[in-house]
Parts: structure tokens; C-alpha cells; sequence
């Protein structure tokens, strides 16, 4: 029998355990609370390199076109309000002794090679000159790069994560951002994952511990209001 790697079959495949796990949590008591929006916000666009946004690399997936299309708009409405915008990539060094291993460059014969181009922010989403690219080595924005110190000189309190995939480097990024004590947001319509079932899963199980989730609407709203939050 198929599967439809849709979020809606996801979400009915997945509907029985995710509200049995949610009646646990409400019975104990647990992982109700939310971080919030801050005053001082910031958006991470992890990894929507050509490598995974264009169908001709093996670790491109279609599913991930919307979440470009929802970021390009959540950046559109960043950049009038002067909001820190960084992006992460992977780098591209294919003749040094450091070669990536288990990653989206895996070779495969059926697919576009692993290439510069593969590294490359997607146009959509264009890097400005005051933005910041980080090439990272690991699945998660902080780890080995000096983004917490970057967000910390800006006065950042909240960070909105929007990228890829979901099951990966956006729940690292977010688990880590919670550890340096930001507020992590992820922007729903914003992030995506190959797989619609760990995309739909990991959503929902990181937001009762690691983040908040929230839908582009929302932040849209949120990065229009005057002082841009409470900080409550």
C-alpha cells in the first residue's frame, strides 16, 4: 500500500500517537509552557542550498519549494525592520582530507554530483551584504561557529529558525539555541524534511521541550508589531 509523503497523511498516521503522548504530558503536568517572543528577534535560515532545494541533487527534495517560498516572504518583512538575518551552509572543499561522511553529498550515480553550486544559498532567498553565511560542519547553526557570540552582539533574545530538514539540523539548531538560553522559535510553514512523517513528528515533539512552533501568520504579524514583542 502507498504512502503519500504529504503533511496531512503524516498528521492522520501519525494522529492516534501524537495524542496519546500530548494526553500524557497534560495528565503530568509537563511541557505546557512556551518561550515566547521576545523584544530583540533574528532569523537563521539553515541549509536551503541548491543541494537541498533543487530536485537534481539526491538530497533534493520538492517538498521543500513551500517552506522557500514561506521564508523568502518572512524575509521580506524582516528586512525593513533592520532584523539579523544569518544563513547556514554547508562547505565546499572537494580536494582537502576533511571529506564530509553519511551527509546530503553522499555520491549518487542517478543524481547531479555534489558540487560548488550545491552550496550555494538558493536565489530565492538571496544573502544581502549585511547578512551573515555561516558554512557549518555539524547539523546544528551553533555548533563550531561563532553564531551565539554573533547574536549575542546584536542583543538577540529570540531566534526564528526557518531551513531544513526539520528532523535534523533545524531540532539541533533549535536544542541549541535553547542551551544559550534564546528564545527558539520555529516558523512551521518555514521548514521541511524529505520525510513528511519525521517533519510532522519532530514538529510536534520539539515543541513541548526545545521550541516553540508557530505559523507564518504569526510571525508576520509579530515582526510588523511596534517593540516587535513583549518579552513575556
Amino acid at each position: 500500500m502507498g504512502f503519500a509523503n504529504t503533511d496531512e497523511e503524516a498528521e492522520r498516521l501519525l494522529a492516534d500517537a501524537m495524542a496519546s503522548v500530548d494526553e500524557h504530558y497534560q495528565s503530568h503536568g509537563i511541557f505546557q509552557s512556551r518561550f515566547g517572543l521576545g523584544r530583540k528577534p533574528a532569523i537563521v535560515v539553515v541549509d536551503f542550498a541548491y543541494g537541498w532545494t533543487d530536485t537534481a541533487y539526491a538530497a533534493g527534495s520538492e517538498r521543500l519549494q513551500g517552506p522557500v517560498e514561506n521564508t523568502r516572504r518572512l524575509l521580506e518583512a524582516a528586512r525593513p525592520q533592520k532584523v539579523p538575518i544569518v544563513y547556514t551552509t554547508s562547505p565546499y572543499r572537494p580536494q582537502s582530507g576533511d571529506q564530509p561522511f553519511k551527509s546530503a553529498a553522499d555520491v549518487s550515480q542517478d543524481f547531479r554530483g555534489w558540487d560548488a553550486r550545491a552550496c550555494e544559498i538558493d536565489e530565492r532567498l538571496a544573502p544581502q551584504p549585511e547578512d551573515l553565511v555561516i558554512h557549518k560542519e555539524s547539523a546544528s547553526a551553533f555548533s563550531g561557529t561563532h553564531l551565539a557570540g554573533y547574536l549575542i552582539g546584536h542583543g538577540v533574545d529570540t531566534l526564528l529558525i526557518t531551513g531544513c530538514s526539520t528532523s535534523a539540523c533545524i531540532r539541533a539548531t533549535a536544542t541549541d539555541a535553547k542551551s544559550y538560553r534564546f528564545r527558539p522559535v520555529i516558523v512551521g510553514p518555514c521548514v521541511g524534511d524529505r520525510s513528511a512523517v519525521c517533519h510532522v513528528f519532530t514538529l510536534f515533539d520539539i515543541q513541548a521541550r526545545f521550541a516553540d512552533v508557530i505559523s507564518l501568520e504569526d510571525s508576520l504579524q509579530y515582526l510588523a508589531s511596534e517593540g516587535f514583542g513583549s518579552g513575556e
